[in-house]
């Protein structure tokens, strides 16, 4: 896609978009002291409950890949995970949006174009790395260490979507996104460590 076209599209998804932006005034309301929040049509339901549960897990999990950027992610992720930041706001913005199977959503949600971009990504930095010969521990550099950890979140995200999606409707891509996402994770890990010169910590079975 040449640049016109994508200011083309990012201009369409803005005006789409436009009535989903929020100012912020006042950073407490007091009108969640009784254990119920707001969800993005006003409706109030506990914060104990299977949709706050999973798109609290995913602002959860866009932290941790926010530290793993702050702490000095090699430069060729740095743009990606920029776009994954963004877009896991888009997805939550999809849960806190609840819609009944067969209506479409109409604000910010995720597309087909956002997992297939995680699937281009993969497929690049995986062809930089060796083939693997044993599982991965976490760890080698801080970073690679930070990105392991959302990659656990994720997988814990994916786990209560799928636990919501059994009682109420969700998109049909969220848990396909995060699937891939902690997938992309992975990969990144170890692009991570081999970049910075660290290389993979393997699991050695034989010597513990």
């Amino acid at each position: 896609m040449s640049i016109s076209e994508r200011e083309r599209v990012a201009y369409a998804l803005s005006l789409r978009h436009a009535r989903y932006m929020v100012r912020i005034n006042r950073v407490y309301t007091r009108t969640g002291d009784d254990g119920t929040t707001a969800l993005a049509g006003g409706q109030r339901v506990p914060k104990d409950s299977l949709r706050i549960d999973a798109y609290g897990t995913i602002d959860e999990l866009n932290s941790a890949i926010g530290i793993a950027v702050a702490n000095g992610l090699e430069a060729p992720m740095r743009e990606p995970f920029g776009v994954i930041q963004q877009v896991l706001f888009n997805l939550g913005a999809e849960l806190a949006t609840p819609i009944e199977a067969g209506q479409e959503a109409t604000g910010p949600h995720i597309e087909n174009r956002h997992v297939e971009d995680l699937e281009t990504w993969i497929d690049e930095w995986n062809a930089n790395l060796e083939p693997l010969t044993s599982f991965v521990l976490p760890g080698g550099d801080l970073t690679a260490a930070h990105l392991h950890l959302a990659r656990t979140i994720c997988r814990r995200a994916e786990r209560k979507t799928f636990a919501l999606s059994r009682e109420e409707h969700v998109g049909a891509l969220v848990t396909p996104y995060l699937n891939r996402l902690s997938d992309l994770l992975f990969v990144a890990s170890r692009l991570q460590n081999n970049l910075s010169g660290n290389g993979d910590v393997l699991w050695n079975s034989r010597k513990f």
